[in-house]
């Protein structure tokens, strides 16, 4: 199944709902599930069925909006391709034994939104990415227990400004543009199968190819990963793991390639589906 979460004019709760497609934005017609409260309590999606109530992704009075709980924790993964931390700034510095965790917040979170350039930056820059959606609580997790925790994937796009992240050595502001957390529907594993068996990651700005991987690739694995930070902080069911970005940034090139009005970029995950933003 393909999880979006959807909001209805007049009604005050977010109900999950079945895409028919892992692309986003999302559009023709999407089934209810259930409060998405109620869905992260037992996300095992394949025992659930849809109430039978449909509606269109493209009724007005129809927002269409990542599946996420608002107290949802965003772990994000950085420096976590050879390639990446090699092109960056960060080139120079010891390799971590662990992973380097740096956090979003979920109002950052967006699914299929153009995304506004901040005043003070010069444009904004692309990282494809996939993210893992945790399902079951995880603390003092072992590895295995993490990796059976996970319940599905996204296409991710961790649209970053660059000035704001470099101006200290804090990431948190220049990863928290408004809608710059872009993805895609949520595809339950018994659809995608496992990240570890290697999926293609390509990314591409106006057409053009910037990014190109496998996922295993990264340096750090996701139940690695997320057993790692259960041991510091709880993970709840609901939460996500963004899994890192692949070299081929556009800050790193000379001249520097950065994202502006009218530039328009695509994230493409082979099982997990297309994330197409538009720059504005």
């Amino acid at each position: 199944m393909r999880i979006v979460g959807v909001r209805r004019s007049g009604d005050d709760r977010t109900w999950a709902a079945v895409a028919a497609t892992a692309d986003a934005p999302v559009q023709g017609p999407l089934a209810l599930l259930c409060d998405l409260r109620e869905f992260w309590t037992a996300p095992q999606v394949h025992s659930r069925r849809p109430t039978g109530d449909v509606v269109d992704a493209a009724d007005p009075d129809v927002a269409v909006v990542a599946p996420a709980l608002p107290e949802a924790q965003v772990f994000c993964i950085g420096l976590n391709y050879e390639e990446h931390i090699d092109e960056g700034w960060f080139r120079n510095e010891r390799r971590h034994s662990v992973p380097t965790i740096f956090g979003r917040w979920t109002r950052s979170l967006a699914m299929g939104a153009s995304v506004a350039v901040p005043v003070d930056e010069p444009g904004l820059d692309w990282e494809g990415e996939v993210v893992a959606w945790v399902g079951s609580d995880l603390h003092e997790a072992t590895v295995e227990e993490s990796w059976d925790a996970i319940v599905g994937y996204s296409t991710f796009n961790d649209l970053t400004a660059r000035d704001a992240q470099r101006a200290t050595t804090q990431f948190t502001l220049g990863k928290n543009v408004d809608r710059s957390g872009q993805i895609g529907p949520m595809v339950t594993i018994d659809e995608c199968g496992d990240i570890r068996s290697g999926w293609k990651l390509e990314t591409r700005v106006d057409g053009e190819v910037t990014q190109e991987a496998s996922t295993d690739q990264q340096v750090h694995d996701a139940g690695t990963t997320l057993s790692y930070i259960s041991r510091t902080v709880t993970v709840r069911a609901g939460d996500l793991l963004c899994t890192g970005t692949p070299g081929g940034v556009g800050y790193a090139r000379d001249p520097a390639w950065l994202l502006t009005a009218g530039s328009v970029v695509e994230v493409e995950v082979a099982g997990l589906g297309c994330l197409r933003t538009p720059i504005v």
